[in-house]
């Protein structure tokens, strides 16, 4: 199994799962719940349990939500590459859980926006590079993701990145993502994602544009299943069926159980790869939280 190096978030998550409907300018009854969250941290988290050799890097406050959630990346098997920075928060996310398991989410990334590129490790040959798209998507730890991607090139190493999320996607800029990333081995967009990287109204379409400019893609599609497209290869795989309570982390944990299958020493098929990260999916949207 090949070491990976995972860099991004690190935060808390305050889950509210919703009795009913949103009802604005009234109350409305939900669960409430702590947990640890952050895109990278989570995609860190599912590659320790599942006994991948995983380094996080990132950055927390000083505080005792930054401990705590250091606790909990240790107990999964993770190694850690942390700084603190006593002037800042560690991030907190707020995510609103509607019926059936659409979530909305705010974001005070904290701590996270002060990742600079003395905080990577080099990646050592041989070793897998995973980047979360959240890192590139702000002028402050933008430079630090640049410089993981660059630091990956020059050492070998293959390299993963989710493109993270359209709203700040979009205000970052299309082209401007596509040049900064036309490295990157394998690309985890969702489907929107997807879309709007390529222009493509179709997904499958927008799959193999993607797969023109990296070796392989991995395209979420929520219930519908995933895609995977490597050259001239697009395979479609469907969802588990499984009771959706939150959808929060889903396609994190897709990644790291399609991480986790294509980096060990087998040589799995593209179904074999997607059905490893949609079983792990499957696992996480069935309760409340990222992981």
């Amino acid at each position: 199994m090949r070491p990976v190096l995972v860099v991004g978030d690190l935060a808390t998550d305050v889950v509210a799962v919703l009795s009913g409907e949103p009802a604005p300018g009234s109350d409305r009854p939900a669960s409430i719940r702590t947990r640890g969250g952050g895109a990278g941290a989570n995609v860190a988290v599912h590659l320790g349990r599942l006994g991948v050799p995983v380094t996080f890097a990132g950055c927390i406050g000083a505080d005792a939500a930054g401990s705590a959630l250091l606790g909990e990346l240790t107990a999964a098997g993770v190694d850690l590459a942390v700084r603190v920075v006593p002037a800042a928060a560690t991030g907190t996310i707020v995510s609103l859980v509607e019926p059936g398991g659409q979530r909305s989410m705010l974001a005070d990334r904290g701590a996270n926006l002060d990742l600079a590129p003395g905080d990577v490790p080099a990646p050592a040959s041989g070793e897998h590079l995973h980047l979360s798209g959240y890192t590139l998507l702000d002028p402050r730890p933008r430079p630090a993701g640049l410089a993981a991607l660059a630091s990956a090139a020059a050492a070998g190493a293959t390299t993963s990145l989710d493109p993270a999320s359209t709203g700040p996607l979009t205000a970052y800029g299309v082209d401007r993502w596509l040049a900064d990333t036309a490295g990157v081995t394998l690309v985890l967009p969702n489907a929107d994602e997807a879309r709007l990287l390529t222009g493509c109204a179709d997904v499958a379409d927008a799959a193999r544009a993607l797969a023109a400019r990296h070796p392989a893609v991995a395209v979420t599609l929520g219930a519908e299943g995933a895609l995977w497209c490597s050259g001239d290869v697009l395979v479609h795989r469907p969802a588990l069926p499984t009771e959706v309570v939150d959808t929060t982390g889903a396609g994190d944990a897709f990644t790291a159980g399609l991480l986790a299958a294509w980096l060990a020493d087998e040589q799995p098929t593209p179904a074999g790869l997607l059905d490893a990260g949609l079983a792990l999916a499957a696992t996480a949207v069935a309760r409340p939280g990222a992981r």
